[in-house]
């Protein structure tokens, strides 16, 4: 396993009883390429591992992005690294579930795309009142199925999450409070000590109580982990299409995208 000091795009620190996982991309508003997601992962299970860690506190740096998902800038047809689609998301999805400690999400900022889906997963959220959620897959010829259009419904509502998915609207920290996706929101200047206050309660709690319980919440849910790998799949099929590639494309060179004229 690799030193964390050596990590390039995520910084590890352990304080107190908590583990602190920062994604370190601010120049990019913390997007994620394949680099980043093999630290993230590396970085979990090093929490794990570690009797001493009670809790996780998932974050990004900066004062802008929590994660505003997959670098567009690393995504062609592929992204460069490995898994399904370029990108190791699987994995790091499945381990944010199967830790059996805590993951809180710390939302300083943008919660977008793939960030969003982390905010999703993670067993608690605490939001900066200057946050905004939301999803962009279908304005950029993509989807995260499974955890990110499933598992979303169990917290806001079938309703919700299509409309989450289908207009792709940006959501104010108070918003997502109201509809289930947040648990608090603080003034951005009390967001360290509002994670402190719980991170230091649950460093109180019975390591194996907490865990039982995070696997029984699990348990309900864990139906949507098959959807989720056999929607990847497809997503890779997608993206190898004209239409993703024009979703892509027009990120890039900062233009509305033509998706229709590839529709088959």
């Amino acid at each position: 396993m690799t030193d964390p000091k050596q990590f390039t795009d995520v910084v590890y620190e352990v304080r107190d009883r908590a583990a602190w996982i920062i994604i370190n991309r601010p120049k990019v508003y913390n997007a994620f390429r394949g680099q980043t997601l093999e630290e993230l992962i590396e970085a979990f299970q090093l929490a794990a591992n570690d009797r001493q860690v009670a809790s996780i506190v998932l974050t990004g740096a900066g004062e802008k992005a929590f994660c505003t998902g997959g670098d567009q800038s690393a995504h062609e047809g592929q992204y460069d690294g490995r898994g399904v689609v370029g990108l190791p998301i699987d994995e790091l999805q499945g381990l944010i579930r199967d830790v059996p400690k805590p993951v809180i999400a710390r939302v300083n900022g943008f919660a977008i795309g793939g960030g969003n889906v982390l905010a999703t997963l993670c067993d608690l959220t605490i939001a900066a009142d200057t946050a905004q959620f939301g999803q962009v897959g279908p304005k950029v010829g993509s989807v995260d199925a499974g955890w990110g259009t499933a598992f979303l419904a169990r917290h806001v509502g079938d309703k919700k999450a299509r409309e989450i998915w289908y207009l792709n609207e940006r959501y104010t920290a108070e918003q997502a409070r109201e509809m289930g996706l947040v648990n608090k929101v603080v003034p951005a200047a009390q967001l360290d000590a509002a994670v402190k206050d719980w991170t230091d309660k649950l460093a109180q709690r019975s390591p194996t109580a907490i865990a039982l319980a995070k696997r029984s919440f699990n348990a309900d849910s864990d139906n949507i982990r098959g959807i989720s790998n056999f929607a990847l799949h497809a997503v890779k099929l997608f993206y190898d299409t004209d239409e993703s590639k024009e979703g892509v494309a027009a990120f890039n060179e900062k233009r509305d995208p033509d998706f229709h004229k590839f529709a088959r």
